[in-house]
């Protein structure tokens, strides 16, 4: 009987033995057993490089889409995110004029576009920029957003100093004024200054002394905040008739000239009987009913 109760603890000191042995401080031990640890860091890695294929093929599209959306102007183009699309009067359905201070109050459209709801898509497309970026056109018109729109649905830029509009559906700037199809009248008007010439709503006219009563130097960032005359004209009280004509312009538009000096807006001037161009640089006059420089 002793010996049935001595054989279970003779095994079990060896047993005891080997696992002491097995479990001993061995280096390399050790080290078979941290193998596992760099596996992990291994998947880690593994892991990483998915979420980084997984964020290119995520990557948002560069196109854009210009639609029809309801403003309180009415019907108006804007962009997929109801931002409002303007028209500038001088660009004459070509390529754009504003550049420089301009640019960065109106920037252009650039981007690969499609036609959304409303939109007719074959009045869609480009024209080129300085720069070789293709500007967004429709009808012919460059399109532009307009730095002071603070929201989508925003149309702050509408009328801003009469060369500026939103644009309907059918392509046509909306609210310009109806003298920019029919024609507008020249005529002398008084000011602070004294009486000078103007447009029909009463907008100073400026001649520009570097022109020297031949054809326009007036381009580029100087066009943008010095609008040139582009219409129709005819006499009105106190205009010498025989003293209006016309000159061309690069684009081919045909600029109004009084005295042989060719006419310009302002675009500081935010209201009718403005004169704030007088004198700018020495250079920009409002225009007396003989066609001469005042001050100049």
């Amino acid at each position: 009987m002793r010996l049935k109760f001595w054989l279970p603890k003779f095994w079990l000191v060896v047993v005891f033995a080997l696992i002491v042995a097995a479990c001993g401080g061995d280096d390399t031990d050790d080290t078979t057993t941290a193998a596992p640890e760099t596996t992990v860091a291994d998947t880690t890695a593994s892991e990483t490089t998915t979420t980084a294929d997984e964020a290119t093929t995520e990557a948002p599209a560069s196109g854009e889409t210009v639609m029809v959306a309801s403003s309180s102007l009415g019907d108006i183009l804007a962009d997929s995110a109801g931002n409002t699309l303007y028209l500038f009067v001088p660009d004459a359905q070509g390529p754009s004029v504003c550049y420089d201070d301009c640019e960065t109050n109106w920037p252009p459209l650039v981007a690969e576009v499609s036609a959304g709801d409303g939109v007719d898509g074959s009045l869609l497309g480009t024209v080129a920029r300085d720069d070789g970026s293709q500007q967004t056109t429709y009808n012919g018109w460059p399109l532009y957003y307009f730095a002071a729109d603070a929201e989508p649905g925003d149309v702050n830029g509408q009328g801003v100093n009469d060369v500026w509009f939103v644009i309907g559906p059918d392509g046509e700037g909306v609210g310009m004024p109806a003298t920019e199809a029919s024609g507008e009248t020249v005529m002398v008007a008084s000011s602070s200054l004294a009486d000078i010439v103007v447009d029909s709503a009463g907008n100073s006219l400026y001649l520009f002394t570097p022109d020297a009563q031949g054809p326009s130097t007036c381009y580029d960032a100087c066009e943008a905040n010095w609008p040139p005359l582009v219409a129709e004209v005819s006499a009105g009280d106190g205009v010498d008739g025989s003293l209006l004509g016309t000159v061309a312009r690069d684009d081919g538009s045909q600029q109004v000239t009084y005295n042989g000096w060719p006419l310009y807006y302002f675009a500081a001037d935010a209201e009718p009987g403005d004169v704030n161009g007088q004198g700018v640089n020495e250079v920009w006059f409002v225009v007396s009913g003989a066609g001469e420089a005042i001050g100049g």
